[in-house]
Parts: structure tokens; sequence; C-alpha cells
């Protein structure tokens, strides 16, 4: 194997590992969390993140062929698919949620704005 082949190897090898580390992560946010809403998150960031560093890893030790083409196509469909399964899993968790008042803040839109209006001007103060 030459020097190119093993770095390409090692590059490989760093993506994957840390594809693997993002997983594990995502594990232990969905195990660690009480609430479904930061579970659907934790699941929807490390899926997405730990799938494409994986599959870059797979794509960099393959090489430039047909098989990295179609590994790049699954990074893209799973990019897509995977954001949108969250929030309309999320959509239905909230629109079912039986304790809302528990779980969510409602404020009116004038409390938004009064709040707003306070952030700008502690701003401005700095």
């Amino acid at each position: 194997m030459s020097i190119l082949d093993w770095l390409r190897f090692v590059i490989g090898a760093a993506f994957i590992c840390a594809g693997v580390f993002i997983f594990i992560v995502e594990m232990i946010g969905v195990f660690k969390f009480r609430y479904v809403l930061n579970r659907m998150h934790a699941a929807a960031m490390g899926d997405t993140l730990g799938i494409g560093l994986a599959l870059a890893g797979l794509i960099i030790m393959s090489g430039l062929n047909f098989t990295s083409l179609k590994l790049f196509v699954v990074i893209i469909f799973l990019w897509f698919s995977s954001p949108v399964s969250s929030h309309l899993i999320t959509r239905l968790e909230v629109t079912t949620d039986e304790e809302p008042d528990r779980h969510y803040e409602h404020y009116s839109i004038e409390e938004v704005e009064a709040l707003e209006n306070r952030n700008s001007e502690e701003k401005e103060e700095k």
C-alpha cells in the first residue's frame, strides 16, 4: 500500500469513528432525556450527523467510484428524510399531548414583544 492509500484509510477511519461516537452520544441522549421531544431531537440530530460522518468515511475509503456515488446518494436521501420524519413525529406528539400545560409555556404576542424589547434594550446598554 502506498502512502496515499494509508492516508485515505486513516482519514476514512477517523470519519467512521466520529460517526460511531455521535451514535453513542445519541443513544445516551435518547435514554437520558425524559420528555419525548427531547428524545426525538437527540435521535434526529444523531442520525443525521452520525450517518453522514460514517458514510463519508466509507466514501473516503472506497475512493472515487460508482460505490461512493451510491453512498453519497444514500447520505442525501437520509439528510432529507430523517428531519422530515422527525418533524412529523414531533407534530403528532404536540397535537396529541394530553398535558400541554405541563410541557409547554404559552405566551401572548404582547408578552413576546415585551421580552424582545427588553432584550434589545439590554444589548444596547452593553
